[in-house]
């Protein structure tokens, strides 16, 4: 049977009939980290035991920020990073349901009746362990499970899932190892190397004058790391990939700026892609940001860098086949 291209659709109500009776894997999945993909793998054995499809239901915005506004999270995965991700894992489709107080307000009864069963006339729920619903979270993963009883769909609750020291991988946990500048701690935990997402916009020109050109971007609604300079590996929206290493911060030493740039110096390159959408993974944290005493100590130290953040490439191995799609798809 001929597999139907993958579905990234806003709303519940969208979902095409062909996609009734699915297994559906619920949960906001924001880096999409091992714990997660723990979930959703198990959602994906289950589509195929079953010969259902796989379908992934998720939220946008992310609750946090509807109910706190003034507080507003970081996200790990974008929406269209993050739909990208289920697309390569394997699903069908991936259902965006809007959420406002007012979806927010509807009781776990009608989540079940309405969504579950009436829209998606679910053949099988997969969630986690913490997962809850409706209006002042009253649903549980007990409560579905005798839902599903009452109902007729299956329910699976997946265990929280524990790194080898045994503490629970988290996206609270990714973030805070981001803002120490700890990258493969949080490449750890996700289970691939984390990644920005942008359009490369113009800049100074300064790093053209060193001898550095670099390819610019904003990081303004995702985590981003602590300031810094880092081993990286770029993509392009084509899908090829570059070595380079980037520096993330408000580049002290010349020309201060006002609000942080990440800035990544493409080793061996010399295209023009300002405008280009492209996505830029963090290998290893090389240093922290300092300030030169001139532009010669300045340039000196970005060459050993680059030598650097070439030696940690050439030696890169993929940590999963999620990896293997984002960063290394040229390098094996």
């Amino acid at each position: 049977m001929k597999k139907t291209p993958f579905l990234r659709l806003e709303a519940c109500h969208a979902l095409p009939d062909f996609l009734k009776g699915a297994v559906v894997a619920i949960g906001n999945f924001d880096g999409v980290h091992r714990g997660h993909q723990a979930v959703l793998q198990n959602a994906l054995a289950l589509a195929r035991t079953l010969g259902k499809p796989a379908v992934v239901l998720t939220f946008e915005p992310h609750p946090r920020a509807v109910f706190a506004p003034d507080m507003p999270l970081a996200r790990l995965t974008p929406a269209v990073q993050k739909a990208e991700i289920l697309r390569i894992l394997g699903f069908d489709a991936v259902v965006e349901q809007h959420f406002d107080r007012a979806f927010a307000a509807r009781s776990a009864e009608f989540f079940v009746q309405s969504v579950l069963c009436g829209t998606f006339a679910a053949s099988a729920v997969v969630v986690g362990d913490n997962f809850h619903y409706g209006s002042k979270r009253q649903g549980n993963a007990a409560t579905l499970t005798k839902a599903g009883a009452a109902h007729g769909f299956a329910v699976r609750i997946i265990p929280s899932f524990y790194d080898s020291g045994g503490a629970v991988v988290s996206s609270s946990r990714i973030r805070k190892a981001l803002a120490r500048g700890a990258v493969e701690n949080a490449a750890d935990l996700l289970g691939y190397h984390y990644t920005l997402s942008g359009k490369v916009i113009h800049g100074a020109a300064l790093g053209r004058t060193l001898g550095f050109p670099t390819a610019n971007m904003r990081v303004v609604t995702q985590a981003a790391p602590a300031f810094g300079v880092y081993t990286v590996r770029l993509r392009r929206a084509d899908g090829r990939l570059y070595d380079g290493v980037a520096s993330f911060g408000l580049r002290p030493t010349v020309n201060e700026l006002s609000e942080p740039l990440f800035e990544t110096f493409i080793f061996d390159f010399s295209e023009d892609i300002y405008g280009e959408p492209c996505a830029v993974s963090c290998f290893a944290r090389l240093r922290g940001e300092k300030k030169f005493d001139g532009l010669e100590p300045l340039i000196a130290q970005m060459k050993r860098d680059e030598k650097e953040a070439r030696a940690i490439l050439a030696k890169a191995v993929p940590l999963s086949l999620l990896d293997k799609h984002f960063c290394f798809d040229q390098a094996g």
